[in-house]
């Protein structure tokens, strides 16, 4: 009896019927790729925490004035960590990436970033300098401490400062580029006190300010200014008027009172701070007179447009950069001004000779103040 075969055909027309062959292939690729991550993960935290298991002992050396990517590279090609962007970002959110030094560095491959960044910060023994800065001193002022502690020219100091690359630093490539602004680095140059080696580069001296002022910067405080509808250039400015006018438990109210004249429905739009004018009186601290004016050999030889940038008696919103170097608290007052001054419309203050305030919300409240201010004896 013959044998038939039977034959199945499949309509071209239709796709081809996907078996559990391939939902298994699918589900096998997940778990691969799941597992890949989670080992990359373990990995990451194993460089950053140290190897369970340590290597040998290498000598990595550091170049006087190497930038924290190059020396993340050095120690990834000896072997010490496994993720130089990750000893990066590590540095840079622990604030330490100013404490690292120079010079030759015996380290183990495998050991934690904590480990290594307190080796390469402590390993030499070197004659150090203490410098105190104020909070509100300007740029100018940082220099000249600098150049009396003996560290380095206020010329050398100031010309590091403003152009030297800092673009490590998120807020530094945020800071505009305006022909009108006088000094790039005012306001940046966080003040504190701070432990320098005589023997260092004036592009680590600025850079131990500048990783400072970083680390302050949070994203929440980041965030706040967003929320102001303010660039963090916008709060360091109207910050440095904060410190200037105030510096003190007046900040917030201070803050409000700016705040209400830089609203967009302000009928007094200009700041109007004798901190940034015209002269009035010539001992105040005025920026344009006591600063800027000397910088160009006179107050005749100001060029216009920086004057004009900067005179808050004539110029419409902020000036074109901060006037000092405010500190941590009047940042914080710039980005929460009082509320209970801010909803009441205030746009005007004054002191006494015995520093008590005096507010206003309308010009003839503000005359009858400083009326009464002035009478104080």
């Amino acid at each position: 009896m013959a044998k038939y075969r039977r034959e199945t055909y499949q309509n071209p027309d239709q796709p081809p019927k996907r078996g559990h062959k391939g939902c298994l292939v699918l589900v096998v690729l997940v778990v691969v790729l799941l597992a890949a991550a989670a080992f990359g993960a373990f990995s990451i935290m194993q460089d950053v925490n140290g190897r369970d298991q340590l290597g040998d002992e290498v000598l990595v050396t550091v170049q006087q004035g190497e930038n924290s990517a190059s020396i993340a590279r050095s120690l990834k090609d000896a072997g010490v960590i496994k993720y130089p962007n990750i000893f990066r970002y590590y540095l840079k959110y622990t604030g330490k990436s100013a404490n690292l030094q120079y010079g030759d560095f015996t380290l183990v491959q495998g050991q934690s970033y904590d480990s290594i960044i307190e080796t390469m910060s402590q390993y030499a023994k070197r004659e150090t300098v203490s410098v105190t800065f104020p909070e509100g001193i300007t740029a100018q002022r940082f220099a000249q401490l600098m150049e009396e502690a003996g560290l380095c020219t206020a010329e050398e100091f100031l010309d590091v400062a403003n152009n030297g690359d800092f673009s490590q630093y998120e807020f530094w490539n945020e800071i505009p580029e305006d022909p009108n602004r006088f000094m790039k680095c005012e306001g940046y140059l966080f003040p504190d006190t701070y432990e320098f080696f005589v023997d260092d580069t004036v592009y680590n001296y600025v850079d131990k300010l500048y990783a400072e002022f970083d680390a302050k910067v949070t994203p929440e405080m980041r965030q706040r200014a967003s929320e102001l509808g303010m660039t963090l250039e916008e709060v360091v400015t109207l910050a440095s008027f904060v410190q200037e006018e105030a510096g003190n438990s007046e900040d917030a109210r201070v803050s409000a009172v700016f705040h209400n004249r830089l609203a967009e429905d302000s009928p007094y739009p200009r700041l109007e701070s004798n901190a940034s004018s015209y002269v009035q009186n010539p001992d105040d601290n005025n920026y344009i007179y006591n600063w800027i004016a000397p910088y160009y050999g006179g107050w005749e030889n100001i060029p216009e447009n920086i004057y004009n940038a900067y005179n808050t008696y004539e110029l419409n919103g902020l000036p074109a950069g901060p006037i000092s170097n405010p500190g941590i608290d009047a940042i914080q007052a710039a980005l929460y001004p009082d509320a209970e001054y801010l909803d009441g419309k205030y746009y005007f203050f004054v002191t006494d000779k015995n520093g008590v305030y005096y507010y206003a919300k309308t010009k003839a409240e503000h005359d009858a103040n400083v009326s009464k201010a002035f009478s104080v004896k």
